[in-house]
């Protein structure tokens, strides 16, 4: 009888919000609560922009994926009070009210509704905790709307630096809203805080009903029982309760349209407002106000404490002090940047010169001189490619990178760098697989399709092959090292991570097909498990075996019957227009250049053959070394990656990434050499 196998399930929690059924969220808030902070933590690489109608106040929309769900999310302008007649901050009240659907009574509105889209189904508002008494008034407001809500307690860092702590679940349950401590800029609690926007959009659940304190509340009640009537809550199509506050507290937005649409009871209403007003020992308007701030101060005084400064501080804290703060998070991810090079350029180094290297030289005495030597040299050449790379540079770095994520130091990297991938149309998500790419564009393209889709698929998995894999880098340091210098060293990768942006820049401009934004989780840290770390490495490795070894035995094999049969002199021919032409190198260097798309190390070794040295300056000039050199970094990285993007991205975006590295090795490198060749003759 066969066991069963143990899988983890995911449940679907229905119902699923995408598509045409996207949830619709809007975030609103105080002026400096970090709401632009938050929406560009999960927005897509190019939100939609446009004007409230009427205003010359923007607002920002784009679709966010949130788990298996989708939402439309939209940045609204900071907003102090929704009693405002401020035109500006009514535009804003319509929106949260209406959307594109206007009531009967705003029909006649110049410039049409605010926004070109419905009006939300859910409303984050936006929190400074540093100064919550105040933004305690706005919720007391938005709980009037009667939609379900959630509460982003953001820079909750901040009030812990003042000594302020605030008791979540007790303001929660006070306000009867979910209340999600977040620290916008560093990613903490964002992707807490869209799950609780989902749960309430599925539950339905709508703040608990805040009225004014009771002695207001007995004042307003005629008011608020005549505008209850049928056909005033037909036309305007808002609360009763956020009607009344709004009439009671003389906006004259709504006065206008009671006065425009039923003058007949335009009378009666003001009198009962005046009546209500009689009762209070204050204004209407100056009592409602004074009684939220005192409904504000006293949620606030029930909910927060004070305590020492710096309190509960550990490790953790400092950790996300250099992983996601805003500057010294990129300083923490070009450390780790540095350590990934280290694994690469030393530890692999060491891997290879074990393994592969001495593969290499048990299998270098044998020169068979048959046509089946000849195949079996070869098949065994393919495998020595294979250990090659899989065993110096592919286990290790992949290992160390998986066990940076179950760390929790990867997505810190990725939140950190999300708004720079942005500018080339991706998100920070892919972080990760440009890291693997420095020691194989193989398990980094898997990778990337695995944290994207669609564009961003394709974009990612295009530039990947721009990265220099330790073997292109291998090459670089080799020859640029020795007869270039440092600074040589530094201006191949500089100007390789200039065209990566460039290249980067110009796909997401010719594909506007916009993906959807990313909340990015930022997990707690822990130690890494060595049975998922082995598991893992096995799972994201395993591509080698089925998809590039038999490439690998397979073009070695063709490469070495076509120089069997003296195609060599062919192949030096048919590259003359580039070698020679163009790049200005031997022709002889033909041949490293097509065997270069086996696997780049054998470039190299190729190199010394063709040249008949291994003193390479002796033979090529700095000109032609350097043009050599960007040729190799930009021309396709090996049949093993190409192999990949047919499976990941297709054939048709293959070509077309392969296409891409041709040219573009073509372009640079024959740009710059014409550019030295030039600048050595004014020296």
């Amino acid at each position: 009888m066969n066991k069963p196998i143990n899988e983890s399930v995911v449940p679907l929690r229905t119902p699923l919000f995408r598509g045409e059924r996207r949830l619709r969220i809007a975030m609103v808030g105080m002026p400096n609560a970090g709401k632009s902070t938050l929406f560009g933590a999960v927005s897509s690489t190019s939100p939609r922009t446009g004007e409230l109608a009427g205003t010359h106040r923007t607002y920002e929309e784009c679709t966010v994926q949130i788990g298996f769900d989708e939402a439309s999310v939209i940045e609204l302008p900071s907003i102090n009070t929704l009693h405002s007649d401020a035109e500006e901050d009514l535009a804003t009240l319509k929106y949260l009210l209406w959307g594109d659907q206007p009531p009967p009574v705003s029909v006649h509105d110049p410039g049409g509704p605010p926004a070109p889209f419905a009006p939300p189904e859910v409303i984050i508002q936006v929190v400074d905790a540093t100064r919550l008494e105040s933004h305690l008034e706005l919720a007391l407001e938005l709980s009037h709307l009667g939609r379900p809500m959630v509460m982003a307690l953001n820079m909750t860092d901040e009030a812990r630096e003042k000594g302020v702590y605030i008791n979540v679940p007790a303001l929660s349950a006070l306000l009867g809203v979910p209340v999600v401590p977040t620290v916008a800029l560093m990613g903490h609690g964002i992707s807490n805080l869209f799950a609780a926007a989902v749960d309430v959009a599925r539950a339905e659940a709508c703040p608990l009903p805040q009225p004014p304190s009771k002695h207001i509340a007995e004042a307003l009640q005629p008011l608020g029982e005549a505008l209850s009537r049928g056909e005033i809550q037909a036309a305007f199509r808002v609360p009763q309760s956020l009607l009344a506050m709004q009439i009671a507290a003389g906006n004259a937005y709504f006065q206008d349209e009671l006065r425009q649409h039923f003058p007949a009871l335009a009378p009666e209403l003001e009198r009962l407002r005046r009546e209500a007003e009689r009762k209070l020992p204050r204004p209407l308007e100056e009592e409602l106000h004074a009684d939220r701030h005192h409904r504000a101060a006293t949620l606030y005084e029930a909910a927060t404490r004070m305590g020492a400064a710096h309190e509960g501080r550990d490790w953790r804290y400092w950790a996300d002090e250099l992983f996601l703060h805003p500057q010294w998070g990129l300083i923490g991810s070009l450390t780790v940047f540095a350590a990934v090079l280290f694994v690469v350029f030393e530890v692999s180094a060491w891997l290879d010169s074990v393994s592969a290297a001495r593969l290499i030289d048990m299998a270098s005495a044998w020169k068979p001189g048959s046509t089946g030597g000849i195949v079996a040299r070869a098949v065994v050449d393919g495998l020595i490619g294979l250990v090659g790379i899989v065993v110096p540079y592919m286990i290790p770095l992949v290992l160390l990178l998986v066990a940076l994520e179950e760390a929790g130091v990867m997505q810190r990297i990725a939140f950190v760098v999300d708004r720079a991938f942005h500018r080339i149309g991706l998100h920070g998500g892919v972080a990760v697989p440009f890291l693997t790419g420095l020691g194989c564009n193989v398990p980094a393209i898997s990778s990337a399709a695995k944290v994207t889709s669609g564009r961003e698929r394709v974009i990612a998995s295009v530039l990947i092959t721009f990265v220099p894999c330790s073997a292109r880098s291998a090459i670089v340091l080799a020859l640029a090292g020795k007869y270039l210098g440092g600074a040589g060293v530094f201006a191949i990768f500089a100007l390789t991570m200039i065209v990566i942006a460039a290249m980067g820049r110009l796909l997401a401009r010719q594909m506007r097909d916009f993906g959807p934004g990313q909340v990015q989780e930022i997990p707690p840290y822990s130690v890494p498990r060595w049975r998922l770390l082995v598991r893992e490495t096995w799972v994201r490795t395993s591509d080698i075996l089925t998809i590039v070894t038999p490439l690998l035995v397979g073009g070695s094999v063709a490469l070495a019957l076509l120089n069997h049969v003296g195609a060599d002199r062919l192949i030096n021919a048919l590259f003359t227009p580039v070698t020679s032409w163009w790049l200005g190198l031997p022709a002889v260097l033909g041949v490293p250049i097509l065997f270069g798309i086996l696997r780049k190390e054998l470039s190299l070794l190729m190199i010394y053959q063709a040249l008949g040295t291994f003193e390479v300056g002796t033979i090529l000039d700095w000109v032609q070394i350097t043009t050599f050199l960007l040729f190799l970094t930009f021309y396709i990285p090996c049949i093993s990656t190409f192999a990949v993007m047919l499976k990941t991205v297709g054939r048709r975006e293959a070509l077309v990434s392969v296409s891409l590295s041709v040219g573009v090795a073509l372009l640079v490198s024959g740009v710059v050499r014409l550019l030295l060749t030039g600048a050595r003759l004014f020296t």
